[in-house]
């Protein structure tokens, strides 16, 4: 089997280079999934628009936890799932939502709940949620602008995800504390 390039800022290509020189500058590191996207630029720059629209929604800290750990958790991430626990800690996530999300048991308020069962079902059912899921979605306060953003949220987690399934991205330094 041939291994993925993990690439740096000097082995990227001209258009992953600036991706992962600005990363680096503002991170200080090239996170192992920009190295392994970089050997695609435009796979790469989706990726990183993704997750700045996706920052940009109307999701708090904690929400858009719960949204990328569900889907990070059900794809069984192995990769994501640890970053996104450093960068929950870095949001100042409430750790008990991370723990909640990483063990698979019930969120600590019922607005966080009904997001994980309304993102879950999403995922599991390819959009398919149901309209009784839906109700008990927009109950909780949430509305069709949010169904909206876990999709784009989804979009943004399946190139990581599956990137990292098929890669098999090794788990930065930075967040091996955080392994799953």
């Amino acid at each position: 089997m041939t291994s993925f390039t993990i690439h740096t800022v000097e082995s990227a290509s001209e258009e992953s280079k600036a991706i992962l020189e600005g990363a680096k500058k503002q991170m200080g590191m090239v996170p192992n999934l920009f190295a392994v996207l970089a050997e695609s630029p435009s796979t790469l720059k989706a990726y990183q628009q993704l997750h700045q629209l996706f920052t940009e929604t109307s999701f708090d800290a904690e929400e858009l936890t719960v949204v990328w750990q569900t889907i990070n958790v059900e794809h069984e991430c192995t990769y994501c799932v640890p970053a996104h626990t450093g960068i929950a800690h870095s949001m100042k996530v409430d750790p008990a939502i991370t723990e909640a999300l990483r063990n698979k048991t019930a969120m600590p308020t019922a607005k966080l709940q009904a997001l994980h069962e309304a993102t879950l079902s999403i995922v599991r059912n390819r959009g398919n949620i149901s309209e009784t899921e839906l109700e008990t979605f927009y109950a909780a306060g949430y509305g069709q602008q949010q169904v909206l953003e876990i999709i784009l949220g989804l979009s943004q987690k399946v190139i990581s995800n599956y990137t990292n399934h098929v890669a098999k991205t090794p788990v930065d330094d930075v967040f091996k504390k955080f392994a799953w």
